[in-house]
C-alpha cells in the first residue's frame, strides 16, 4: 500500500492482520501487547506510511503520552546515565520524553515548568529539588506525578529519589581525615548541590578549609584555575576534594604541568564517577552515584501513577559510595 493522507489505523490493522483495538494498543500502550504483535504493527505502519495523530489520541485519553525531564546542563556526564534510563523506561511504556535545560537558573526553571505544564505533560522528572515558591502550589493542583532526583528531602513536592549531598561532603572529609591529611582544599562549582557538599565537608573536617569556587557547570579549564588558586592559599596542599570529575581532571592536568606528583605529593578526589574517572592517569578516586537506578526508579514512579497506582515509597535514598583509586593511594 502506498502512503497517502487517507491512510488510517484501520489500514494498519488490516495490513498487520490484527484487530483495530490491538493496533491502537500496540502504538499507544506497547506494554500491554506482545513483542511479536508490536513488530507486526510497526511493519504495517512502515508499509502503509501511516502517521499517528498523537494530538487526537491525547484528547480522547486525556493523556499527552509525554513526560518532561529537566536537568541543569545536558552535557554534564553524571546526568547521562539517568537520562538514558529515563528514555528507555518511558519509551518502553509508549511515552516520549521532552528534555529541558535549566542552566542552574531558577527563573529559567520556572519558565520551563510553565511551558511543560501548558503542553499538558503527564509527568515531570527534575534533577535537583524544585524551588518552594508559588509555582509549587500550581504543580500540586495539576495532580500529575513529579519526581525530584539527584537530591534528597523529607518534604518533596511529590516524590523524590536521590541521596544527601551534605552526607557526601561529610564522607569525603572523613575519608581525608582517615588518611591523615590536614592541609586540604576544596575545588567546587557554585551550584546549590555542590555547595551542600562543601558545607558537609567543612562541618565534618571541623574548620574552614581553603576553597576555590568556580561557576557551574565546572570544566577541565576551571579545574586548572581552581588548583592554582588553592596553591596560592595553601602552598603545602596535601589533598583536594573536587565537586565533579571534570573539575578533578583539570586539577590533575594543572598538577602535572607544575611538576606535582599525584598521589605522592597531592591527592585528588572527584564526584560522579564519570567514565573518564577510571581512565585518567592516575585513575581518579571519586564518589559513585547510581544515576541509572535513579532514572529507572523515577520513571517507574511516574508510570505507576499514570496507571492510577499508588506509590507507597515516595522518598527513596539510594545513597552513594567512595571509589578509591590511584589518585589518593599514597
Amino acid at each position: 500500500m502506498t502512503a497517502s493522507k487517507s491512510v488510517t489505523l484501520h489500514d494498519v490493522a488490516r495490513e498487520a492482520g490484527v484487530s483495530l483495538i490491538t493496533a491502537s494498543r500496540a502504538l499507544s500502550r506497547p506494554d500491554v501487547v506482545s513483542a511479536q504483535t508490536i513488530e507486526r504493527v510497526r511493519q504495517a505502519v512502515a508499509a502503509t506510511g501511516y502517521v499517528p495523530n498523537l494530538l487526537a489520541g491525547g484528547l480522547k485519553s486525556k493523556r499527552s503520552m509525554t513526560v518532561a525531564a529537566l536537568v541543569p546542563v545536558v552535557s554534564v556526564p553524571q546526568f547521562l546515565p539517568t537520562l538514558q534510563a529515563l528514555t528507555e523506561e518511558f519509551d518502553g511504556a509508549g511515552y516520549q520524553m521532552i528534555l529541558g535545560q535549566t542552566g542552574y537558573d531558577r527563573a529559567r526553571e520556572d519558565a520551563l515548568l510553565s511551558t511543560m505544564v501548558n503542553r499538558r505533560v503527564d509527568g515531570i522528572v527534575v534533577a535537583g529539588l524544585l524551588s518552594r515558591d508559588a509555582a509549587m502550589g500550581q504543580l500540586r493542583r495539576l495532580d500529575i506525578p513529579i519526581v525530584e532526583t539527584w537530591d534528597l528531602t523529607d518534604r518533596p513536592v511529590d516524590m523524590v529519589v536521590g541521596f544527601s549531598h551534605v552526607k557526601v561532603g561529610s564522607a569525603v572529609a572523613g575519608y581525608f581525615l582517615s588518611k591523615g591529611w590536614h592541609r586540604v582544599g576544596i575545588a567546587t562549582a557554585d551550584d546549590e548541590r555542590a555547595m551542600q557538599r562543601h558545607a558537609g565537608f567543612v562541618s565534618t573536617f571541623g574548620r574552614a578549609v581553603p576553597t576555590a569556587t568556580v561557576p557551574a557547570p565546572s570544566t577541565v579549564a576551571s579545574g586548572r584555575l581552581a588548583l592554582s588558586r588553592l596553591l596560592e592559599l595553601e602552598p603545602q596542599l596535601e589533598a583536594v576534594s573536587c565537586s565533579s570529575d571534570g573539575l578533578a581532571q583539570g586539577v590533575l592536568i594543572e598538577a602535572r604541568a607544575r611538576g606535582i606528583a599525584v598521589p605522592r605529593q597531592l591527592a585528588v578526589c572527584g564526584f560522579g564517577d564519570a567514565d573518564i574517572a577510571a581512565a585518567t592517569e592516575p585513575a581518579l578516586t571519586t564518589v559513585r552515584v547510581d544515576g541509572a537506578t535513579i532514572g529507572r526508579k523515577a520513571a517507574q514512579m511516574v508510570l505507576a501513577r499514570c496507571r492510577g497506582e499508588a506509590v507507597h515509597e515516595r522518598i527513596i535514598d539510594l545513597g552513594f559510595s567512595i571509589v578509591e583509586r590511584a589518585s589518593t593511594a599514597r
